[in-house]
């Protein structure tokens, strides 16, 4: 209780908590502040606070999973703003994150799993994107874009801030009818059918998922375009053919650091001579950093997101242009606070799909997504590139034309 109390005396400094230990004694830490809720905790285990000193990140996910940990005054999302709200990323003390001991074994851990081999890929895919369609209707969109949206208008809905992601995205491509675009990645398949139906394009979408593979087909099928908008199961290393476009969104996150330049190198491969591609990834504000231990093991093994230098060595010496680079730092929060309010709404569906612990692993991951884009040191990238100097205009003006037609 000691040393829990201490941790908690040094990492809360605005803000109320009060923690009351499996023995039924209560501490309050922190000082009010307007910005940031109180929140309440109660250990019904002696070893929660163990496992959380051994390892905050994973020990207080697990804690809270099993139900060790139980909010009583406020909720999951409100307990991690609390903690990262006095340790952002511009202020950050990293001594509060971990032990330097532990900061090494993750750095050693992280250097094996990151060896994404391709026999592992579909295996680490298919751990999270398989998963029940019915819990991606609760909490996104219709379309089911499962990445950043785009928010004009911070007001605006989560439906309306998606479409616009597209539009965004789709200006920066520069297409003129009769191209052919590959989506590497294509999720369920909404931003193939959209390029589509704003520019008729002819689009092959790859992914690894198999379900969404069929949601994909199943989609091009109903809008009788599956001869234009064509979907399969298919490492991207193994893609053949030439493409006047290229567009990769979230998928980059799972391509792993040892294959950046894999990456890269196929798709100029791929690209016709005046081609160009827009890459879309999570990104880190700061240097390279390992994947923490909670994400790693539920929710996206062999996953890392990378840092600007570590993506920009991935291209260096392929004589790839980068000719557009776009940093979003607010929007992914705006997102994830769409998706954690509908996941909590739908509390009771997703029990009934899994059952309570994963609906508290669940909503543990958006909310730590979601303070990770709000106090963290997580953005969003977008990086378009070409195979040539003359490829694109010399100004970006005619993104915002672009933007502005299609929407």
């Amino acid at each position: 209780m000691a040393l829990i109390d201490h941790f908690f005396t040094r990492a809360v400094k605005r803000g109320e908590l009060t923690v009351i230990h499996a023995d039924g004694t209560a501490r309050s830490f922190g000082t009010p502040d307007p910005e940031i809720a109180p929140v309440t905790i109660r250990f019904t285990n002696p070893a929660a606070t163990r496992r959380i000193l051994t390892d905050p990140a994973l020990g207080a996910a697990e804690t809270f999973m099993d139900g060790s940990m139980v909010i009583e005054r406020g909720d999951i999302l409100a307990l991690l703003h609390l903690f990262t709200a006095n340790n952002r990323w511009e202020q950050g003390d990293r001594a509060l994150n971990a032990s330097t001991l532990k900061r090494g074994f993750d750095a050693v851990r992280f250097r094996i799993d990151r060896i994404n081999m391709a026999r592992r890929s579909k295996r680490n895919v298919a751990h999270h994107y398989d998963l029940s369609g019915k819990l991606y209707d609760l909490f996104l969109d219709a379309d089911r874009q499962y990445s950043m949206a785009y928010f004009t208008d911070p007001a605006n809905s989560l439906e309306q801030a998606q479409l616009d992601k597209k539009a965004h995205i789709a200006a920066k491509l520069a297409l003129s009818p009769g191209m052919k675009v590959l989506d590497i990645g294509c999720g369920w398949g909404g931003m193939a059918l959209y390029l589509h139906e704003k520019t008729g394009a002819e689009v092959l979408g790859v992914t690894l998922s198999e379900e969404q593979l069929k949601v994909a087909r199943e989609r091009a099928e109903k809008a009788g375009v599956a001869d234009r908008v064509k979907f399969e199961l298919i490492d991207y290393r193994h893609v053949t053919g030439r493409f006047d476009r290229i567009v990769s969104v979230g998928m980059f996150e799972h391509v792993g650091t040892a294959h950046y330049r894999t990456f890269f190198r196929k798709c100029r491969e791929l690209l016709t001579e005046d081609g160009v591609m827009l890459l879309h990834t999570i990104g880190r504000a700061g240097g390279p950093g390992v994947t923490d231990a909670f994400t790693a093991k539920y929710i996206f093994p062999g996953g890392y997101i990378p840092a600007l230098s570590e993506i920009l060595r991935g291209h260096e010496g392929l004589r790839f242009f980068l000719t557009d680079v776009e940093v979003l730092r607010l929007h992914y929060g705006w997102t994830l606070q769409h998706w954690y309010d509908r996941a909590v709404a739908s509390k009771d569906q997703i029990v009934a799909l899994y059952d309570e612990r994963f609906f508290r692993m669940w909503t543990y991951y958006l909310a730590g997504s979601l303070v990770s884009f709000r106090n963290g040191g997580l953005v969003n990238y977008q990086l378009q590139y070409a195979r040539s100097r003359d490829a694109l205009p010399v100004t970006r003006d005619y993104m915002a034309e672009a933007e502005k037609g299609l929407r």
